[in-house]
């Protein structure tokens, strides 16, 4: 592999990875089951691989990628008409473009979040860290941090509301530029 086709290569993962999480959040709205949405999702995977030359902008990678899902799962549904469960074209594009559309606000609300989370504290920022580690007890990790468990509920309790605060800011601040 030369060095600029391993520089396309990275560049298309690094984007597809930023982007995954969202992509298979957008084909299960579409399709009918879990299973189906993974092997959409494969399928989008392949045809972004193989069709990452033709865009022509970075920045619209996640439209474009948006794009290529909601087709990859309109001819994948195709080839299932015969199940009575399966949508029309009419309301599969319907779905699409609301789902598309909840996407990008779920996106913008996760990067006013993670702008919101730099603003804190370094010892604020730790705690929020701490609480939501998966199998995390909040008497455990009070007990660790020489509190009550209430003391630390209390703390928790005011930062989700400054992090709620702030990212509703940021989000109206997005909206009036």
């Amino acid at each position: 592999m030369t060095d600029s086709e391993q520089q396309r290569h990275d560049l298309f993962l690094r984007l597809y990875v930023e982007h995954e999480e969202s992509l298979r959040g957008f084909v299960r709205s579409l399709v009918p089951t879990l299973e189906d949405s993974r092997e959409v999702v494969q399928d989008v995977a392949a045809v972004l691989w193989r069709k990452f030359e033709d865009i022509t902008s970075m920045e619209d990678f996640r439209r474009w990628a948006f794009g290529v899902a909601r087709l990859v799962a309109m001819e994948f549904l195709r080839t299932r008409r015969r199940d009575r469960h399966v949508f029309g074209d009419e309301a599969l594009r319907l779905l699409a473009v609301a789902s598309e559309e909840s996407e990008d606000a779920f996106e913008a609300e996760r990067r006013s979040l993670n702008d919101c989370l730099r603003k804190l504290t370094e010892e604020q920022r730790t705690l929020v860290e701490e609480a939501y580690k998966p199998g995390v007890r909040i008497d455990e990790l009070a007990a660790r941090a020489g509190r009550s468990a209430m003391a630390l509920y209390k703390s928790l309790h005011r930062i989700r509301i400054a992090l709620m605060n702030c990212t509703q800011q940021v989000l109206a601040q997005e909206e009036r530029t």
